[in-house]
């Protein structure tokens, strides 16, 4: 059996959704809290590369688990570990319980365990040397000792005396430490995105979700993440998607499109977009508009990407209005 790769839980959940497909994850969505929505897609969309053999791993590890508790929710940790021996072996079924147990108990900082130290240098080194302190006594000691020697070095004694007077602390205060710590990391995102996961996995979901989830995951991102909120939107509506409007609704952008602009948005595109706008206007407008196309000579890619997107700012902002509305995936838009 494949090992299960180093990630923490909520990464293995964004290998799974992912692995389920966006249509799946979308229903899925819709039995989920809002911030739990807009954790597991903030881990979607900066998910690294993931191997066959690891999302092999992740999917074996959730099926086990979900047996395991299944098992326990019947007769006990006790019986469900005499059972599990019994169909996989002792040391395997220690693993399944050892992880069901864990993932019933969420560790204070646990989302920090996975941080590249320098990152989170860069992202504590400010603040109290007691806050610092209790992050760092929560953390492995190869990653503590890691940030701590990162520090300034006026710091490091101050933190580590601390690290050892310290004595209980209130949860309250722990949590309100992990929330704002939690929000400051989040901003970390990868820059490799890949077919396994990246900005375009997030997208594919948010296209199958409602559209009131879909508002609330990119007014969260916006809030919290600017830039990554703009590449998802920039993504979310290509100008072939166009084809997805209908015909009331094209001629309607239409109608906000300067005809050169337009002409240099059609340059290069596929027939079925090309004669999809033709329909949508009359024999004189669509034959001025082939015209302009013919003789506009060659253009660089760049600036009929530009007129595209100027395009798809106007369908954003009319679906945003209401005046049009885009098919989507996650079920059918309701007309009141």
């Amino acid at each position: 059996m494949a090992r299960t790769p180093t990630l923490n839980n909520r990464q293995k959940a964004a290998v799974l959704l992912i692995a389920l497909g966006p249509d799946v994850t979308g229903q899925l969505f819709k039995f989920l809290s809002e911030e739990d929505v807009e954790l597991l897609s903030l881990e979607i969309a900066r998910l690294g590369k993931i191997t066959h053999t690891e999302r092999s791993a992740v999917i074996a590890e959730f099926h086990d688990m979900c047996l395991a508790q299944e098992v326990i929710s019947e007769g006990g940790i006790d019986h469900a570990k005499r059972l599990l021996e019994a169909a996989f072996g002792q040391e395997r079924a220690n693993g399944i319980i050892g992880r069901v147990i864990q993932a019933l108990q969420v560790l204070p900082f646990d989302f920090v365990k996975k941080a590249d130290p320098a990152q989170l240098i860069s992202y504590i080194q400010d603040e109290h040397p007691q806050t610092i302190a209790l992050i760092l006594a929560h953390l492995q000691p190869q990653q503590a000792a890691a940030v701590l020697s990162g520090l300034p070095s006026e710091a490091r004694a101050e933190v580590a005396r601390r690290i050892a007077i310290m004595d209980r602390t209130p949860p309250e205060v722990i949590r309100e430490i992990e929330r704002v710590l939690e929000q400051k990391l989040s901003s970390i995102v990868s820059q490799k995105f890949t077919a396994v996961g990246g900005v375009r996995s997030l997208v594919d979901v948010i296209n199958c979700v409602d559209r009131q989830t879909e508002k609330m995951i990119l007014e969260t991102l916006s809030e919290n993440n600017p830039e990554l909120a703009d590449e998802v939107k920039k993504l979310m509506f290509v100008f072939e998607d166009i084809t997805l409007l209908d015909d009331a609704a094209i001629q309607k952008v239409l109608r906000e499109v300067d005809t050169k602009e337009l002409a240099l948005a059609l340059k290069g595109i596929n027939e079925e977009v090309q004669n999809r706008i033709f329909k949508n206007m009359s024999e004189r407008a669509a034959s001025m508009l082939k015209e302009e196309i013919e003789f506009m000579g060659p253009v660089r890619l760049r600036a009929v990407e530009e007129s595209q997107q100027r395009i798809v700012a106007i369908i954003r902002r009319l679906e945003e209005s209401g005046e049009i509305v885009i098919a989507r995936g996650g079920g059918e838009e309701i007309i009141v």
